[in-house]
């Protein structure tokens, strides 16, 4: 049986996501036209864990308009393997404890 390749696989699907990912500080929250980005609502973003920011993501070659006319300005903008990469770090996911039963299992 061939070993599943994790990087490869993320790879791929970060080369094959036509999205761009913005930083966006939560005080900008009701700026936000949700009708030109992929999330519906401020309840369906996902938050840093000191709630101060926010990720929206949306087409590539499209730019929302409240970005575009400086309405809201991006802590910063990040392809799909880069937002993958911010959203493991400590201020986007908490560590994920394995009980000492399961370290045994494995």
């Amino acid at each position: 049986m061939e070993e599943f390749d994790l990087d490869s696989y993320n790879y791929s699907i970060s080369e094959n996501n036509n999205k761009t990912y913005a930083i966006i500080n939560l005080t900008d929250i009701s700026l936000i036209d949700f009708s030109q980005i992929a999330q519906s609502s401020a309840s369906t973003i996902r938050k840093s864990l000191d709630d101060t920011q926010f990720v929206i993501k949306w087409q590539e070659g499209y730019i929302p308009t409240f970005i575009m006319d400086g309405t809201v300005t991006p802590v910063g903008t990040y392809t799909h393997k880069e937002i993958l990469e911010l959203m493991a770090t400590s201020a986007w996911s908490e560590p994920i404890e394995v009980a000492k039963d399961e370290i045994k299992r494995r």
